[in-house]
């Protein structure tokens, strides 16, 4: 499966497509507005010319939410973080930022060109969201940033250094954490020991929701959280999107408890019908999501799972 449709909603706002003929909406900071150049192989300049147009139409510190797809030949050029960091002193309202919102179809996921997001933290202290989508050439340093409350990266494949800077940084107002970790054909080098500290939690006091998502390693990740000592302050856990089969659902049935949780999510998996219903029958107050099913396929006698969203 791939990412075919764009968001509707960001932050709890819906999504407006910003377009220099658009009727604007009476109070602006009520939508996330969405920025994109035309067509995939746009130059990146009109991403920034659509910017300017935006800011010019809407006062600026009223921009509460930004989408920004495609900037212009994605599998090229790197996401335009230095002209969101350029940006910031007129955009003193903006508190949630999705960057690389994009389709299979304008980009496949692992295909998205990133740099070094680290910038965006320190160029917007107040910032509460930050969801980046594609991981290729992406880099974060460790950093300290008081108001973010969800961070996400999506990918096909995520770097191990942006999973040790997480763990890494001070973020002590974080309740939601989401790590697509992929598989190491798309760029996935992390591995389950570089999630120590995220699943320690010491630097994330106000964890509430914690995915570990998309996932070749998602029976070693569940064995990990099976003992992890964030997971007792958490009330979701979210290990959809992967691998898992018997061997992790076994982990997680044989580890700490989790009937605290509300909620467990384990869709799109490889569990098989009598290990999830022993996991349903376990947490019976939890929602626990074992939808999506999936059985593992056989060539030349070597078998293969995979991940809900890869390529």
């Amino acid at each position: 499966m791939t990412i075919n449709s764009h968001v509707t909603t960001f932050d709890g706002l819906p999504v407006v497509r910003f377009a220099p003929d658009l009727a604007l909406p009476a109070d602006p900071s009520a939508v996330a507005w969405r920025v994109e150049a035309a067509d995939y192989d746009s130059s990146p300049q009109e991403l920034t010319e659509t910017l300017e147009a935006l800011l010019a139409a809407v006062p600026a510190g009223s921009i509460r939410a930004l989408v920004v797809g495609q900037w212009g030949s994605p599998y090229e050029n790197p996401a335009p973080v230095d002209l969101l960091v350029s940006l910031a002193p007129r955009l003193t309202g903006l508190r949630a930022l999705f960057l690389g919102e994009m389709t299979f179809e304008e980009c496949e996921i692992s295909w998205i060109r990133h740099g070094d997001v680290s910038g965006l933290l320190t160029a917007y202290p107040a910032l509460e969201v930050l969801r980046v989508r594609g991981a290729d050439g992406l880099t974060l340093r460790p950093t300290r940033h008081p108001a973010l409350r969800e961070l996400a990266f999506e990918s096909g494949g995520l770097p191990a250094a942006v999973v040790r800077a997480v763990g890494e940084s001070d973020l002590p107002a974080l309740t939601h954490l989401e790590l697509w970790l992929g598989v190491d054909d798309y760029g996935r080098d992390a591995t389950v020991a570089d999630l120590a500290p995220v699943l320690g939690g010491d630097r994330l006091p106000a964890l509430r929701t914690l995915g570990l998502c998309n996932t070749d390693l998602a029976d070693e990740v569940a064995a990990a959280v099976a003992t992890a000592g964030v997971v007792p302050r958490l009330t979701a856990l979210d290990l959809s999107m992967g691998t898992l089969t018997d061997v992790g659902g076994e982990a997680l049935l044989a580890g700490q408890p989790l009937t605290h949780l509300r909620r467990l999510d384990l869709r799109h998996h490889f569990l098989s019908e009598e290990l999830a219903g022993r996991l349903v029958a376990r947490l019976a107050g939890v929602d626990v999501d074992v939808d999506d099913a999936r059985k593992a396929e056989e060539y030349d006698g070597r078998v293969y799972r995979y991940t809900m969203v890869g390529e």
